[in-house]
């Protein structure tokens, strides 16, 4: 029974909870961004450069043979993931940017120094007395 009392402890933490409601989100997130890419952003850059299809780029290393499939490279996928890959760190990276500058204005407003206790009040009181 102590393995499934710690288990639920450790399940029930804010912080687990939070990065499991952080992947489902990265997760939606990423296939946004990847349709983005292939059905927004890359039909007009193929149109740019010419008419091409990314996922149609590849090298052909061996020509299909009666009973063999083609072997090629099919570096016109590896550039959309690339291209894929790099929104979603852009993204990640301004959101983190984000948030650390709204963490650095928490932390930017000085705490008030500590008022003095009665007895450095007192303290202080005989000394200028004393002073005078």
């Amino acid at each position: 029974m102590g393995i499934i009392k710690e288990f639920k402890t450790f399940a029930m933490k804010g912080s687990v909870i939070d990065m499991a409601v952080g992947i489902i989100i990265g997760a939606a997130f990423g296939k946004i961004v990847a349709s983005f890419v292939s059905d927004v952003l890359m039909p007009p850059l193929g149109m740019l450069l010419g008419g091409v299809n990314f996922t149609d780029l590849k090298f052909i290393i061996k020509e299909a043979a009666a009973n063999e499939v083609a072997v090629s490279l099919n570096y016109g996928n590896f550039i959309q993931v690339t291209v894929d890959f790099l929104i979603v760190a852009f993204a990640i990276f301004m959101m983190i940017k984000a948030m650390n500058s709204m963490k650095k204005n928490d932390e930017a407003a000085p705490a008030a120094p500590p008022k003095p206790s009665k007895e450095e009040l007192l303290l202080t009181e005989i000394r200028d007395l004393l002073k005078k």
